[in-house]
């Protein structure tokens, strides 16, 4: 491969900037600008100079050797004084050097993923983990990138291929002494494997939920305060506030940590019978955001009134709980918002304890293809049907499996994938 070289650190003023050179040429490129190349894995201070002898910057100089980086090639990297003209400097001095191209975004990964330093769900998790904003789902991209996903489906491969095997002895040694009862050996593995499968399916929506956040809707009649909430969650004038009903005419969004949690409230517009066009389609449009939160917290603006479209789940508050002088809610005060904050907690994480694995749409589109042959497979053998049916059946669901961590067709996400990744990484 040709030898790339790119800024791993962000763009921009800093006190530090890694300036990361992979590939065959990289010892050499340290050599050329340090004068030397330290011993593996120990960092060594350096005078960096550009073809000339012109002094770029002095700066800490660190390899490492092929098999032993993360891309699995040979790997050098320069930490300097992370100014513009500092990196643009000493990026020029490696483009300079025969062989040395500038990395595309996230060839470092793609190198470290077709070297076999990484499975698919690994190079994903860590796309996850750049992006991460919580502390949830920094544990989320975490686990998965230290196997979490891998060791799950290779577990499942296991059992898979025991059936297989079973089955491709009763067609390669039907003359020779079996186990009685093999379509209960086949059956079993099938079994748990399925239960499994089901289980991790069954966890999408909160692991998704975790990746791209969970969304929870302010809603209610006209002035019962949902604005002020808002702004008092937030900690933030995120919105308008005014005694005149119908402020809010559109979705206001805010995006917030609750416990290691994202979190995007929403503020919906005044629900009401309104004369104003816009208001109406304002009010449409908070309608069809709200059932489709994850949560709604719905505020009473009077003791007595009646919560409209309330389900199981929600959370119904009486606001301005300062004016009625009843416990409740007063965004004003402060009244319960912390409380509030415990509730909407307590509601989102009880759906993190079920989440699976698994993260992505590519994950579950293929688990859902390995289910529907392992319940073929099963519905084969009940049959009766001929055994190396069942067995093409097994393969299929190996083979959906393998696509997950990357084994096999995956030439047309690798594109996609990585296009998300910075330059230097």
């Amino acid at each position: 491969m040709d030898t790339i070289v790119a800024l791993a650190t962000a763009q921009g003023r800093a006190g530090v900037a890694v300036v990361r050179v992979s590939g065959p040429l990289a010892w050499d490129v340290c050599s050329a600008l340090a004068g030397f190349v330290p011993p593996v894995r120990e960092a060594r201070l350096a005078r960096l100079k550009d073809r000339d002898g012109a002094l770029i910057d002095s700066g800490l100089v660190l390899v490492f050797a092929e098999g032993a980086s993360f891309t699995g090639e040979k790997v050098c990297e320069f930490q300097v004084h992370g100014s513009i003209a500092v990196v643009g400097a000493l990026l020029r001095a490696c483009l300079a050097i025969d062989g040395v191209r500038a990395a595309e975004a996230g060839e470092f990964t793609r190198r470290a993923f077709l070297g076999g330093r990484m499975d698919l769900t690994e190079v994903e998790a860590l796309a996850d983990l750049i992006d991460a904003e919580t502390e949830v789902q920094r544990r989320q991209a975490q686990a998965v990138l230290e196997g979490a996903a891998t060791r799950v489906i290779e577990g499942w491969r296991e059992d898979l291929l025991q059936s297989l095997a079973m089955l491709e002895a009763a067609l390669d040694f039907a003359d020779e002494e079996l186990p009685d009862d093999l379509s209960g050996h086949v059956l079993a593995p099938l079994g748990r494997v399925r239960e499994s499968l089901e289980a991790q399916r069954a966890g999408r929506k909160a692991s998704e939920a975790v990746r791209s956040g969970f969304e929870v809707a302010i809603v209610g009649q006209v002035n019962a305060g949902k604005s002020t909430l808002l702004n008092a969650l937030a900690g933030r004038e995120a919105a308008i506030t005014s005694s005149r009903a119908g402020t809010t005419r559109d979705v206001i969004e805010v995006r917030m940590d609750i416990a290691g949690l994202a979190v995007t409230l929403i503020d919906t517009a005044g629900l009401r019978d309104a004369d104003d066009e816009i208001e109406r389609l304002g009010i449409e449009r908070g309608r069809q955001r709200a059932a489709g939160a994850d949560l709604r917290v719905y505020l009473k603006s009077a003791p007595d009134e009646e919560p409209e479209g309330v389900i199981p789940g929600d959370l119904v508050l009486l606001s301005k709980a300062d004016v009625w002088g009843q416990p409740g809610l007063s965004a004003k005060t402060g009244e319960g918002v912390s409380a509030l904050i415990g509730q909407i907690e307590e509601a989102l994480s009880g759906r993190v304890a079920g989440s699976s694995v698994f993260t992505r749409e590519r994950h579950f589109d293929k688990l859902s293809r390995a289910l529907e042959d392992i319940e073929a497979a099963e519905r084969g053998l009940l049959s009766g049907i001929s055994w190396d049916l069942v067995g093409e059946d097994v393969k299929a669901a190996i083979r959906a499996l393998d696509g997950i961590i990357g084994r096999v067709d995956v030439e047309d996400v690798l594109g996609r994938i990585f296009s998300s990744f910075c330059i230097g990484k």
